[in-house]
């Protein structure tokens, strides 16, 4: 057979070109002499390396696992690999993973991370997609979004038709465009309601700093809040300590919501009323772009919905 016959049916370009019964014993015979392409080669004459980087803040959340399992599975449908990259600490700026990340990938996805934290890896050549974050920064880089906005005002409606008016905010203490986003929207929407307080208070994203500060702030003076809302369900499982040391009852004296939706939302009794944000979507939808970008087409511009998921935690406040 012709070099180039086999070429096209091991590249999957034989349809209409090669017979089916010859693609057949080109696979066959490939398969019997353990032939693998060589994808080095390829991608040389190609001029791409078929690879992907996907920074993450972290590698040891449930979120940030799925995304990048969205992503990959796009990916490898369509001939990519996606290398998996914490940034030191969750914070820019990151580190170069390779002698030379823009001789070593055709691309960069980004979650929940500034820009500027990229300069190392990406350089100004690099195509960019960055997921969760501000469309409006100016950067160029393409961006997906899930629809955070919307979730806060479900999760604020929720509470304010329950009869909520004294609302408590548990605040990612995070530098951040997405808790950012929650604050605002949080406080734009019970500012539309008479009658209605918000106060504040922040926290590292574990469950026991989460813990130090609910408990303080249900411990200040003036009437305690009947509904906490929480920046993320790792700081909400941290707020059901607290009551639980304060001896409050969830939902009885305390409606408490979170956003993620993660595996623990439902290991807390009772269950968490949260926003369920689909991570293996927002990876594929990530992916998409990304491939847009390379190929020269406008990636999908829409959020990604998310959908309020009420359980066991939220309920009308008590009479005092």
């Amino acid at each position: 057979m012709s070099q180039a016959a086999v070429s096209l049916v091991l590249g999957e370009k034989w349809h209409g070109r090669v017979s089916e019964r010859t693609a057949q014993r080109v696979r066959e015979a490939a398969r019997d002499l353990g032939y693998r392409p060589n994808l080095a080669a390829r991608n040389l004459r190609l001029g791409s390396t078929r690879t992907v980087l996907l920074v993450v803040p972290v590698l040891t959340t449930e979120f940030f696992a799925g995304v990048y399992t969205g992503a990959a599975r796009v990916a490898g449908r369509h001939g990519f690999g996606v290398v998996l990259y914490p940034s030191p600490e969750g914070i820019g700026p990151a580190r170069d993973p390779f002698a030379s990340a823009q001789a070593a990938l055709d691309g960069v996805i980004a979650s929940s991370m500034a820009a500027d934290a990229l300069t190392a890896i990406r350089g100004d050549q690099l195509p960019l997609v960055m997921l969760d974050s501000d469309p409006a920064a100016g950067t160029g880089a393409t961006t997906v979004n899930l629809d955070i906005r919307d979730g806060v005002r479900q999760v604020a409606e929720h509470l304010l038709t329950l009869g909520h008016r004294r609302f408590l905010h548990l605040a990612a203490d995070v530098p951040s465009w997405t808790f950012d986003i929650r604050a605002r929207e949080l406080a734009a929407r019970l500012a539309t309601v008479p009658g209605t307080e918000l106060r504040t208070t922040a926290a590292p994203l574990s469950i026991d700093a989460a813990r130090a500060a609910t408990e303080t702030a249900l411990s200040a003076p003036g009437p305690r809040p009947t509904a906490l809302v929480c920046d993320d369900d790792k700081l909400a499982a941290g707020a059901y300590k607290a009551a639980r040391r304060l001896g409050l009852r969830i939902p009885d004296d305390l409606s408490v919501t979170g956003l993620d939706d993660l595996a623990l939302a439902t290991a807390l009794d009772p269950e968490l009323t949260t926003v369920h944000l689909d991570a293996e979507l927002f990876g594929e939808r990530g992916m998409e772009a990304l491939l847009a970008v390379l190929d020269t087409r406008d990636p999908a511009r829409d959020d990604i919905p998310v959908t309020l998921v009420i359980r066991g935690s939220t309920a009308p406040p008590s009479a005092p």
